[in-house]
């Protein structure tokens, strides 16, 4: 099951650097990590969790494997990318195909690395970033609706919801708000989302702050969090510059470097991390001599849904979840030892997975 998260932001502002960082984080982690495919604009990166280490050194497994996310590098937003600007029809149709989307900022000051708007301003970028995703929104469900109308005379009563459901966002769209925020009834959010906006997908701020901001973060970057806040948005503070340096060192170097500038960990995991949780997400464990390995499920997943990340089979099959949780996995010193103090649980087909649950699962072929 993958997951894609589009890496956008206007010319200048640091999304090549900061990509090219991932790229590069995600190339030296090919090495242990399988799975871990790399193409011109795409970066497959782990997403960081001590867990797994300690699951490892518990049950004496010989791989570790973790859970990853995909960023995809969306070329082409400039002013005017919903009307074909730059290339504006390719940035289209590569942000159809994520599942959120990371607004990269510009937070620093360059007199050698020019603003395609002459000035630094983070809010004013991200109205930029959104606002084209809106128009391109627009100019999409209004080409929808001569067809619409068309199935509506033909009495095709699910083209009713449709019409109610595109006049809803385009009332919004046309008041400058993204159609995240229109009001949807739960019996229609199916339907809403079959609609494929580009303004539905959630948001990730990335402030791009320069290298003495990397801890602390500085007047544009906290601007910029008090609108993610506002909105409902995740944000990060995160210097690509830094980061990009911290991806070409050996990992011994690269801690040590961290530690000079203030910093606990490389932003790149925070950022992994952020937009893990954006696209809500959580994280289920299997374990044993030969790997342990993380699998990355929707929240509210049910066990039988789990299994079927695993094989299709699994699900199908399903008959019962052997599960631990990871505390008690930890404690109790591995499988055995949770199992002798009653801390397996045996879950059906009703059980909601909580993240960080070790589990084994019984299926009939």
């Amino acid at each position: 099951m993958g997951f894609k998260c589009g890496i956008v932001g206007l010319p200048n502002v640091g999304k090549s650097t900061l990509f090219n960082a991932l790229t590069q984080t995600a190339t030296a982690q090919a090495a242990n990590y399988p799975f871990c495919t790399i193409e011109p604009n795409v970066g497959e990166v782990a997403v960081p969790d001590t867990r797994l280490q300690e699951l490892a050194a518990t049950a004496g497994s010989k791989e570790i494997i973790p859970s990853r996310l995909t960023f995809v590098d969306i070329a082409g937003l400039v002013k005017g990318a919903s009307k074909g600007e730059g290339l504006g029809n390719q940035f289209l149709a590569n942000i159809r195909e994520v599942d959120a989307i990371a607004y990269v900022l510009r937070c620093f000051e360059d007199e050698d690395v020019t603003h395609v708007e002459g000035r630094i301003d983070p809010l004013a970028d991200a109205e930029t970033v959104e606002t084209e995703l809106m128009l391109a929104d627009m100019e999409s469900l209004e080409k929808r609706i001569p067809n619409i109308e068309r199935r509506i005379r033909g009495q095709d009563k699910e083209a009713k919801v449709q019409l109610m459901l595109v006049e809803k966002a385009l009332v919004l769209l046309r008041e400058g708000k993204p159609a995240r925020l229109v009001e949807i009834e739960d019996e229609h959010k199916a339907a809403y989302k079959q609609l494929n906006l580009l303004t539905t997908k959630p948001v990730l701020y990335v402030c791009n702050v320069d290298e003495a901001s990397a801890a602390t973060g500085n007047e544009y970057s906290k601007m910029v969090e008090e609108r993610a806040a506002k909105d409902g948005a995740a944000c990060v503070t995160i210097s690509a510059k830094i980061e990009s340096e911290i991806a070409q060192l050996p990992s011994d170097e690269a801690e040590e470097f961290l530690g000079e500038l203030g910093l606990e960990e490389p932003g790149l995991n925070r950022l992994i991390r952020a937009g893990y949780d954006l696209l809500h997400l959580q994280t289920y464990f299997t374990c044993g001599p030969k790997e342990t390995r993380a699998w990355t499920i929707p929240t509210g997943y049910t066990a039988p849904q789990a299994a079927g990340v695993i094989h299709t089979d699994f699900e199908k099959g399903f008959i019962r979840a052997e599960t631990i949780s990871y505390d008690d996995f930890i404690a109790c010193k591995g499988e055995n030892g949770a199992k002798d103090a009653g801390k397996m649980r045996l879950e059906g087909k009703d059980y909601i997975v909580k993240d960080g649950d070790v589990m084994h699962f019984r299926f009939a072929n």
